[in-house]
């Protein structure tokens, strides 16, 4: 709520928060809360067609394409969180957690499945993972 009312007086400094996890579970929460996911309902399908794309090089062109077709303020957000998750991954020896892993925590939250398109399916659960690995490791090409 801080975040909503004054961002730029929010201190999220180790004196503050010692405990890391309580800064990345706000984040994510944070994210989980936008009416509109960073990755907005209308290119779901776009991202997830490009991720089923069986050329690692046609799946990379795919989801640039699909990050270009993203609202301006969408496009900054995520290329924001891209960069910001490739250096949690750079410590993945001290923290555990690979741009694999990140993909699994923040898939589900960086895009979300329109509501009206039914249940969501393990393939999908899959892909919202692995496009989001690839936005970390690839962010420096992708944005």
């Amino acid at each position: 709520m801080a975040f909503d009312r004054e961002w730029e007086k929010v201190v999220l400094s180790e004196d503050v928060y010692p405990d890391i996890h309580i800064i990345a579970g706000a984040l994510k929460l944070y994210l989980q809360g936008l009416p509109i996911p960073v990755i907005p309902y209308h290119l779901y399908y776009t991202f997830i067609q490009a991720a089923g794309l069986p050329d690692p090089g046609a799946r990379l062109e795919g989801i640039h394409e699909a990050v270009l077709q993203l609202p301006r303020a969408h496009y900054e957000a995520l290329r924001y969180l891209a960069a910001h998750l490739k250096r949690v991954a750079a410590f993945e020896k001290q923290n555990f957690m690979s741009a694999e892993n990140l993909g699994l925590v923040f898939g589900p939250t960086l895009m979300r499945k329109p509501e009206d398109s039914g249940p969501m399916s393990l393939d999908h659960m899959w892909k919202q993972s692995l496009i989001v690995e690839l936005l970390i490791q690839n962010e420096d090409i992708l944005f």
